[in-house]
């Protein structure tokens, strides 16, 4: 508030005025923000770089440290394209008066055949434009496939771009063969995208954790007072029709950058939950997924049903897949690591195996409650575990070279291994009978071996076999082997029993641990089923038949051989 002196004039502070005085010199001491197509000529270059825009005119620094304006013509964004395919310049700038109707790839038939590494600066928000942006470097008839890079920078305010372009990506890739990757080709994770529904349904919560006072990042008086969304009525009752989440992002935007990220951490752990669910239960729509194996052979093929009309079939195909494991270097692990400060190199005490454990995103619940998780990477596949899991497993902190020894051996091992499994799809005629297939797993996969060969359909695991069968009327003696029956119990499915009598085998939640149960089983054969090492308890007037875990692969094959 200001102050005034008996006479009615301002008193002024001097410490302020110097304050004052001292911003002023230093901000105008400061050199200007340059774009970012300046900043990589004036950081590279211009002899190193090549640019390939629209415009006429640009300001360039001379060896002396003078700038000068340089004048450009279509004849010169044409010889610098020359430059960069012969290979006399390395690095290409180019926008999208720069992308129309040229290729930039490695061309067999380019002096310049390096991998390309394309960075994504200023994505734009047409999606077409980016894909159109991103095939320059991506096209037929070249040595390598390019590496593609979006950069983003530590504001989390910035995820509303990205968003819309990965939704717009994902809306580009639908249109065309039906296959996501087409249009996104895997740039963003599902739980970029903002507004899917996995995002809408995180918002209500975070709106309710807000309204209850339970988020760390804001309360519900100062968020209303600075976004000017009310989400209550008089009585403090939360109102009916919460604002969108386009008016939200939108909003958030206009927070001090400090509040905008914690208040983005809160809502993509939200986020992060519901899709790390949706992804265990086999329910996320990630389109159409191409799982590349090493060879692929068709032992059986059943016809499950044949359409009136068309004449159409639909099939259930037993395929052979043997697939070779694409291990992550040693040098290349070493790498992502040095990005983290936050990392530890593991060893498993019971299978000699190693991690790089590496922070991940933690997940929330709707309670408020935030659950932290760690990334592990291995050789050969990458988990994520919750931190309260990790002090009970069998993974302990070891010593570089003991890391590195077990890494390469690990890496060895896997370069030369062929795995070989079963799977059963359903292809063909499918959208009449998309109902009857099982509810758990609804992606659709298309199995491609290194001869071209190619079958596209939703992949059918061995428990839904029998009933799958019987729905249609299709007469059959497929009982899933031991292993498999095992692997479904160890997936979380439960599997199903004809055989000595009709029951199910499920894992149950007692006493907060985890069991295998069996339901269904005649009591009579309670001294049979304990013999095979069974235990049974008395829960709620109820006897429950459970199987030791470490038994599950002896009792299970036991049940197999009646």
């Amino acid at each position: 508030m200001p102050l005034f002196d008996a006479h009615g004039r301002p008193v002024h502070n001097p410490e302020a005025i110097a304050a004052k005085g001292e911003l002023l010199e230093r901000l105008c001491a400061m050199p200007p923000i340059r774009s970012a197509l300046d900043a990589f000529l004036e950081h590279f270059g211009k002899d190193a770089v090549a640019e390939i825009t629209g415009r006429t005119k640009r300001l360039v620094t001379t060896s002396t440290g003078q700038q000068k304006l340089e004048s450009r013509s279509t004849r010169t964004t044409q010889a610098e394209a020359a430059a960069f395919m012969a290979g006399d310049k390395r690095i290409l700038v180019f926008s999208d008066a720069g992308g129309t109707g040229r290729s930039y790839h490695a061309s067999l038939d380019a002096p310049n055949r390096e991998q390309r590494v394309h960075f994504l600066v200023e994505p734009g928000w047409r999606a077409d434009r980016a894909i159109q942006g991103l095939g320059r470097t991506h096209r037929t008839h070249q040595a390598s496939t390019p590496l593609f890079r979006p950069v983003t920078t530590d504001c989390k305010g910035e995820l509303r771009f990205t968003s819309t372009i990965a939704r717009r990506l994902d809306s580009l890739g639908a249109l065309t063969r039906g296959q996501r990757q087409t249009g996104g080709q895997n740039l963003f994770d599902p739980a970029d995208n903002l507004e899917s529904d996995y995002a809408r349904s995180a918002l209500v919560s975070w709106f309710h954790l807000l309204c209850d006072g339970k988020l760390k990042s804001i309360g519900l008086v100062d968020f209303e007072r600075r976004s000017g969304l009310k989400l209550t009525d008089s009585d403090g009752v939360v109102v009916d029709e919460l604002p969108p989440i386009q008016r939200w992002l939108n909003r958030i935007l206009a927070l001090p950058i400090h509040l905008q990220n914690a208040i983005f951490d809160e809502f993509l752990d939200l986020i992060e939950a519901r899709v790390s669910a949706a992804r265990d239960a086999g329910t996320l729509d990630v389109g159409v997924e191409t799982v590349l194996v090493e060879r692929a052979a068709v032992v059986d093929d059943t016809v499950l049903r044949t359409d009136p009309h068309s004449g159409a079939t639909t099939h259930l195909l037993t395929i052979e897949i043997e697939t070779k494991h694409k291990p992550v270097s040693l040098e290349r692990i070493l790498d992502l690591a040095g990005w983290y400060d936050d990392k530890a190199f593991l060893i498993n005490a019971k299978s000699g195996r190693v991690a790089l454990q590496l922070p991940a995103r933690s997940i929330m619940k709707d309670d408020g409650t935030t659950i932290r998780r760690v990334a592990l990477n291995r050789p050969t596949r990458n988990e994520y575990k919750l931190v309260g899991d990790m002090t009970e497993s069998a993974w302990t902190p070891t010593d570089w070279d003991t890391f590195a020894v077990a890494w390469r051996r690990e890496v060895a091992d896997a370069a030369d291994r062929l795995d070989k499994r079963t799977i059963r799809i359903a292809t063909g005629l499918l959208l009449p009978i998309w109902s009857a297939l099982p509810k758990d797993h609804l992606a659709v996969n298309r199995i491609v071996d290194t001869e071209g060969k190619s079958w596209l359909g939703r992949i059918i695991f061995e428990d839904h076999v029998p009933d799958l069968l019987a729905k249609f009327g299709v007469a059959s003696t497929y009982r899933p082997s031991a292993a498999e029956m095992v692997d479904a119990l160890a997936a979380g499915r439960p599997v199903k029993l004809v055989w000595p009598w009709p029951a199910t085998v499920r894992r149950s939640l007692v006493n907060g641990s985890q069991r295998f149960e069996i339901v269904g089983a005649p009591p009579e054969q309670l001294p049979w089923l304990k013999s095979l090492g069974c235990f049974t308890e008395i829960i709620a007037y109820k006897t429950r038949v459970f199987i030791p875990t470490d038994a599950v692969d002896r009792v299970i094959e036991q049940l197999v051989r009646q």
